[in-house]
């Protein structure tokens, strides 16, 4: 009687998603985390109407818009190095990141000086419960945007195609979680 192979669980529905599945449990967290903010921000938007509208005149949607643009752009410049590193065009490949890389540190230089302009202003996260929310969901962002770069980095030194999935697929995240934030917090009245 020849043993039959057992079936190899892998990760379920996760081992048909690129790059490493751990990645994705990490995402789908960190997913959580940010719907949980929204819903209180929502929550508190709701309580506080007036205080929310008048605090977001004091943001300037044009500042948010770029940042927009530019975390897109790093998005595509990640798509395009996936692109490239499954073709086996591995420096192709480490450009693009690094192009991703160079635009991911525009969008944090953009956001400290957002945040430098408001506090030259006096407005901190104690102003009021919008600034609460504000300043602590785009840092809470701007943490993966760093921890995203880390890895970006890592992944142009030890480029395979796993790797830059993985990392792809956290920089996307990032930019989601962006696309949300920015009307949320800049033009939704």
């Amino acid at each position: 009687m020849t043993p039959r192979a057992l079936p190899n669980p892998g990760w379920g529905p996760l081992s048909a998603l690129p790059g490493n599945p751990l990645m994705w449990v990490l995402i789908l967290s960190e997913m959580l985390v940010f719907s949980a903010f929204f819903a209180l921000y929502a929550w508190q938007r709701a309580s506080e109407t007036a205080i929310f509208n008048a605090s977001q005149q004091q943001l300037e949607p044009l500042m948010g818009g770029l940042n927009t643009l530019v975390l897109l752009t790093s998005g595509l410049c990640v798509a395009l190095a996936v692109e490239a590193v499954s073709a086996d065009r591995i420096p192709r490949a480490r450009r693009w990141l690094g192009g991703a890389m160079a635009l991911g540190m525009l969008f944090g230089g953009i956001k400290i000086i957002e945040y430098a302009d408001k506090f030259a202003v006096g407005i901190t996260p104690e102003t009021n419960t919008f600034f609460g929310f504000y300043y602590g969901l785009t840092a809470f962002h701007f943490a993966h945007v760093l921890f995203g770069l880390a890895l970006l980095a890592l992944v142009t030194w030890r480029t395979s195609t796993e790797n830059v999935e993985t990392a792809a697929a956290f920089w996307h995240m990032v930019d989601l979680i962006w696309i949300l934030l920015y009307p949320l917090l800049y033009l939704l009245r």
